[in-house]
């Protein structure tokens, strides 16, 4: 682990690191990202080991990424809801997704579309929309699964 108080250096990409450079937490801010909020969906999604990630999800509430509620549905349970500092790191989860499907996707292509919310159009590695030209924020994108993609074009 790197040490906190970075006395030789001044380097937000180190501090940001103390927070999301973790593999898991940043697998749980991708699921929070697609809609889950509730640790058995994180669980299931990820098969983390619970103390793995309940000291994930208390990290990520700490420090303000994910919001823990009461769920209406349980009363003896909690849903993790982004806050608007985990909002704002979607575009960069987002970026690091496509990074990963440049480089690192099957020969079946990328597992999720990136579409620009609103136009429908496909966004780019910088998450510009190739058929109205704007940049989409992260309340702006939709990121269907391959298959779910392909289904819904089918249908039309």
């Amino acid at each position: 682990m790197l040490n906190r108080a970075y006395p030789s250096q001044d380097c937000s990409i180190a501090r940001a690191l103390e927070v999301v450079g973790e593999r898991w937490t940043l697998l749980i801010l991708r699921d929070a990202i697609l809609g889950l909020d509730r640790f058995d969906d994180f669980q299931r999604s990820l098969g983390i080991a619970t103390n793995v990630l309940t000291n994930r999800l208390r990290l990520l509430a700490d420090e303000g990424l994910l919001e823990r509620v009461p769920d209406p549905q349980r009363a003896d349970r909690h849903r993790y809801v982004l806050t608007d500092k985990g909002r704002a790191l979607g575009p960069a989860i987002i970026s690091l997704m496509k990074w990963g499907d440049r480089f690192y996707a099957g020969p079946e292509g990328p597992p999720r579309l990136t579409l620009h919310r609103g136009c429908g159009g496909t966004l780019d590695d910088a998450l510009v929309c190739d058929r109205c030209g704007q940049r989409a924020a992260s309340g702006e994108i939709d990121l269907p699964a391959r298959e779910e993609a392909a289904a819904a074009h089918a249908a039309v």
